[in-house]
C-alpha cells in the first residue's frame, strides 16, 4: 500500500483529438507497465469497439502507474462536448489536470470549457503543448493563446504560473524545452507530476467518507459506484450510510453560476459488499482502501451520481450534489413498421425497446427516456447528436431493428416566461477562399460572428454564437462548402431567448412510389434530378427515400421502372449506362439530413431513410389538413 503523501491524482483534459488517449499509451510504456515483448494495441484505454473505430473517448477511464515509489492515478476523460459532464465530475476526484493543447490548432471550444471547470475547482493545471513535431505546428503561439485563455477565464496568479511541457504523445516524449528531442522520453512529465501535483488531502485516521462520481452496472452484482476516498478507510463488508442530496431548485439556465441551495433528501443504511481498485489498466478486488485512493464499490441497491457514502458514526456527512448535465436534444425511438421489418435483425416491440433503454439508463446518467402516449414510440433525450448516435449504433450492433426521428432541440421556459433554446459556441477553421460562403451559411442559420483571427498561413479562425437548431444538418453542408478542408467544433454554451425561424434543408426528397428492385434504366434518369442514395438492384419499398431532390419539395418517383423491350431496344443496352457515385449516408449525416416528417430505419446491416407515413395519398391528405389548419 502507498502512503497518502506518495499518491498523485490527475486527469487528462483536452479538446477532442488533441491526443489524450495516445499520451496515456506512451505514459504506460515509459513506466514499463507492459512486458518488453507484449503486443499492445494503440489507444488501449479506448477498450470499447466504437471508441476504437471513431478514435474518441466516450466514457472516462481510470488507470494507475508507479514511478519512483509514487502511485499516479490517471483519468482519461472524453474530449467531445456531448460528454463534457463526465469531465466535471472527474475533476472532483483529482488534485491537478494535464491540459493538452494541439500545437497547431491551439485552444478549442472544449479546451475553454474544461479549463474553466478546472480553474474554478481550484486546480493548478500542467500544460502540455502536444504534436509539436507536426508540420505547421506553432507551439509558442499555442502557448500564448493558452495563457491568454487562462487570463480570460479569471485564473489566479498562481494558476497562471503553470508548468509547460512540449512534445509528442504519439512518439512518447515530452520536454520542458520547446526545442526538446525524442531522446528525452517521458521523465519530464513524471517529475512534473510528482513535484507540482499536491498529494490528496484527507485524514487516514478519520471516519470513512467518499462521494460517488461515476456509476456502472454489473449483471451479477448490480449498480456500482466510483469515487475518491476523501478520508478514513473503507473495508470490504463495512457498514456505511448513504446520504442522498438534491438541489432545492431545478437547474434551469446554464449560466456558470456555481452557488446553489441544496438539501438532504434521504438517508439509508447500506453495506459495502464488494470493493475494487485499479492496478495498471485492470480492476482488481481488494479488501480495503484508504484516503486518496480511487475505488469502485457495490452493495447498496441504489447508487447515484453525487451520493455521499460515510461511516455510520459520521453525522451530517452529506456533501453538495454533483451536477448531471441536462439533455439539449431529443428524438423519437420507434418500432420498425416498414415492410422489411425483421429481415435483417430482430424486430422489437415497444416493451423490448423500453427494456433496452432502461438498461442504458443504469449507466448513462445524461440520458432521459419518456413515454409519449404512443404504443410504438418513446422519446429519448441526450446531450447532443453524437451522444444519441452512439446509443443508436450500440443497439444496432446488438442486432436490433428500430426507427428514429430527426433530432429536435429541447426548449425551456425562463423565469419571466420567455421561451429559451440551447445555444452553441462554434469555432470554425477554414481556408480564406471559403470564408465568404461559411459566413453566409452560418448567418442564415442565425449564427452571430463573435471574433475572427488570421494567421500567417491560408487558414482563418472564426468564432460564432449559434442556436443548436442551426447546427443540426449543417455539418455535412459545411464539409461540402469547404471541400473537406474545414474544421468545425462546437460546445453547448447556455440557454438563450428563442432566435426565431432558422433555415434548414432547402432540398426535398426523392420518394419511391413502388416496391421492388431499383433498375439502371430508372436511376439513369433520376440521377439527373438530384443526388441518389442507392444503386441499381437495391431493394426499395413504397415511401422509402432513395435520394435528394435538386429542388425544394419532395419528388415522388418509381425507381423500379423497367424499359420496354422492342426489336430496336436490346436488353444489353443498359450495360453502357454510367452512374454517378451515390451518396453514402453515415449514421450521423443521415440524422442531420432527415426532415421532421421522415425517419431513419436502422438494422444491423443497413440504414434506410423513409417517410414517417409511407402511403403517398395519406401523406397528401395530412398535408392538406395541416395547411387548412394553419390557414
Amino acid at each position: 500500500m502507498h502512503s497518502l503523501k506518495s499518491i498523485r491524482n490527475v486527469a487528462i483534459i483536452a479538446h477532442i483529438d488533441h491526443g489524450k488517449t495516445t499520451l496515456i499509451d506512451s505514459i504506460f510504456r515509459a513506466a514499463r507497465m507492459f512486458r518488453e515483448n507484449a503486443r499492445v494495441a494503440k489507444r488501449f484505454m479506448d477498450n470499447n469497439e466504437l471508441e476504437r473505430e471513431r478514435g474518441i473517448t466516450i466514457r472516462s477511464k481510470h488507470c494507475t502507474v508507479e514511478w519512483k515509489d509514487h502511485l499516479i492515478n490517471i483519468i482519461d476523460t472524453p474530449g467531445h462536448a456531448d460528454f463534457s459532464g463526465e469531465v466535471e465530475r472527474v475533476l472532483s476526484m483529482v488534485d491537478s489536470v494535464l491540459l493538452l493543447v494541439d500545437a497547431n490548432e491551439g485552444p478549442m471550444p472544449q479546451t475553454r470549457y474544461v479549463l474553466m471547470r478546472a480553474l474554478r475547482s481550484g486546480l493548478k493545471p500542467i500544460v502540455i503543448i502536444n504534436k509539436v513535431d507536426r508540420p505547421q505546428a506553432e507551439p509558442l503561439r499555442a502557448l500564448d493563446q493558452t495563457f491568454d485563455l487562462f487570463v480570460t477565464l479569471g485564473a489566479t496568479e498562481e494558476q497562471c504560473d503553470f508548468i509547460t511541457l512540449y512534445g509528442s504523445g504519439l512518439n512518447g516524449w515530452l520536454s520542458r524545452d520547446p526545442e526538446g528531442t525524442p531522446e528525452e522520453g517521458m521523465d519530464a512529465l513524471f517529475e512534473s507530476i510528482i513535484d507540482h501535483v499536491p498529494p490528496p488531502e484527507g485524514d487516514e485516521e478519520a471516519p470513512f467518507l467518499m462521494q460517488v462520481n461515476a456509476i456502472g452496472w454489473n449483471d451479477h452484482i448490480g449498480r456500482t459506484g466510483t469515487g475518491r476516498i476523501l478520508q478514513g478507510r473503507l473495508s470490504k463488508g463495512m457498514e456505511i450510510n448513504r446520504w442522498i442530496t438534491r438541489r432545492k431548485e431545478a437547474k434551469n439556465l446554464y449560466n456558470d453560476n456555481e452557488s446553489f441551495e441544496w438539501e438532504v433528501s434521504g438517508k439509508s443504511e447500506e453495506k459495502a459488499l464488494y470493493l475494487w481498485a485499479t492496478q495498471g489498466q485492470t480492476t482488481v478486488a481488494v479488501e480495503s482502501a484508504g484516503a486518496g485512493d480511487i475505488v469502485t464499490l457495490a452493495g447498496p441497491k441504489e447508487l447515484n451520481i453525487g451520493d455521499t457514502l460515510a461511516a455510520v458514526e459520521l453525522d451530517n456527512a452529506a456533501r453538495p450534489p454533483l451536477d448531471i448535465e441536462e439533455p439539449t436534444v431529443s428524438m423519437m425511438f420507434l418500432i420498425n413498421s416498414g415492410p422489411f421489418s425483421g429481415r435483417e435483425g430482430k424486430a422489437i416491440t415497444q416493451r423490448q425497446l423500453k427494456e433496452r433503454l432502461m438498461r442504458e439508463l443504469r449507466v448513462n446518467v445524461s440520458l432521459r427516456v419518456e413515454e409519449v402516449g404512443r404504443m410504438d414510440a418513446l422519446k429519448v433525450s441526450g446531450r447532443g447528436e453524437l451522444h444519441l448516435s452512439i446509443l443508436i449504433e450500440e443497439m444496432r450492433r446488438e442486432g436490433l431493428e428500430f426507427c428514429v426521428s430527426a433530432p429536435e432541440v429541447i426548449t425551456q421556459i425562463g423565469d419571466d416566461g420567455t421561451l429559451l433554446e440551447p445555444v452553441e459556441e462554434v469555432v470554425i477553421d477554414v481556408m480564406r477562399e471559403h470564408q465568404g460562403i461559411v459566413i453566409e451559411k452560418v448567418s442564415e442559420r442565425k449564427g452571430e460572428l463573435q471574433a475572427m483571427y488570421t494567421g500567417a498561413g491560408e487558414m482563418i479562425r472564426m468564432e460564432f454564437r449559434m442556436p443548436t437548431r442551426g447546427l443540426i444538418g449543417y455539418r455535412s453542408e459545411f464539409l461540402t462548402d469547404t471541400r473537406g478542408l474545414g474544421i468545425l467544433a462546437s460546445r453547448f454554451a447556455a440557454y438563450a431567448p428563442w432566435y426565431g425561424p432558422v433555415s434548414g434543408r432547402n432540398r426535398g426528397s426523392m420518394i419511391s412510389m413502388d416496391t421492388g428492385l431499383a433498375t439502371g434504366y430508372s436511376l439513369e434518369n433520376l440521377q439527373q434530378r438530384g443526388t441518389l442514395f442507392i444503386t441499381p438492384m437495391t431493394e426499395v419499398y413504397t415511401g422509402m427515400i432513395i435520394g435528394e431532390n435538386a429542388r425544394p419539395g419532395d419528388l415522388p418517383c418509381n425507381p423500379t421502372k423497367r424499359k420496354a423491350l422492342t426489336n430496336h431496344r436490346a436488353a444489353t443496352k443498359d450495360q453502357t449506362v454510367t452512374f454517378d457515385v451515390p451518396r453514402t449516408l453515415t449514421l450521423e449525416s443521415a440524422l442531420e439530413w432527415i426532415a421532421k416528417d421522415e425517419l431513419m430505419e436502422i438494422t444491423p446491416t443497413a440504414l434506410r431513410l423513409r417517410k414517417a407515413i409511407l402511403n403517398h395519398e395519406e401523406r397528401k391528405k395530412i398535408e392538406r389538413h395541416m395547411n387548412a389548419v394553419e390557414g
